[in-house]
């Protein structure tokens, strides 16, 4: 990322942050930035949150820690994120017909987490996400082990959790990111 980009990274960044004061109430954006400023790694995987439509905010601090927790705030799944199998394992099992990747490399690759079911419910108290797509959300390890894989979405201002194969992939399914700062 160039000076440019950061430089317009944190204006759009800003001005998301004050068009939406009720998904962090209390906060205010000279403490978030200085927080940014402090952990400049995280800058670039905001710049790919926000590169591949993720539309990031700042939904909450960790009390424990003290770090700013980042999320995907689009309404639908991120455009850049879709059509991808959950992760290296399910994609490898795919003999024909593979898609482009996996949620779990591609969130790795960004240096973000894929949301929990409680991050993902925790969203959805901000707003109404996922009207129209879905998104992967992370697996236990033991229902990974069974092949399979959950993702969310909401329908009926209900928020369900779904499995589905690991290896499958929709053009309307996604991945959304929690970056902690």
């Amino acid at each position: 990322m160039n000076a440019g980009q950061r430089t317009e990274l944190l204006a759009t960044l800003q001005q998301r942050f004050e068009r939406n004061m009720s998904r962090h109430p209390g906060m205010n954006w000279s403490d978030v930035v200085a927080r940014i400023e402090a952990f400049p790694e995280k800058l670039q995987a905001l710049f790919e949150m926000e590169k591949s439509g993720g539309e990031p905010d700042v939904v909450g601090r960790d009390e424990a820690s003290g770090e700013l927790i980042c999320v995907d705030c689009a309404a639908e799944s991120p455009a850049g994120r879709r059509s991808l199998c959950y992760d290296q394992e399910a994609l490898d099992a795919r003999k024909e017909n593979k898609p482009a990747g996996c949620a779990t490399a591609m969130a790795a690759a960004m240096g973000v987490d894929l949301l929990t079911e409680q991050q993902y419910r925790d969203l959805q108290e901000l707003g109404s996400f996922d009207l129209k797509t879905s998104s992967w959300i992370q697996t236990p390890a033991a229902l990974r082990k069974l092949g399979g894989a959950l993702f969310c979405d909401r329908r009926y201002d209900r928020v369900f959790v779904y499995h589905n194969g690991a290896q499958s992939y929709y053009a309307a399914r996604g991945f959304r990111a929690v970056l902690k700062i």
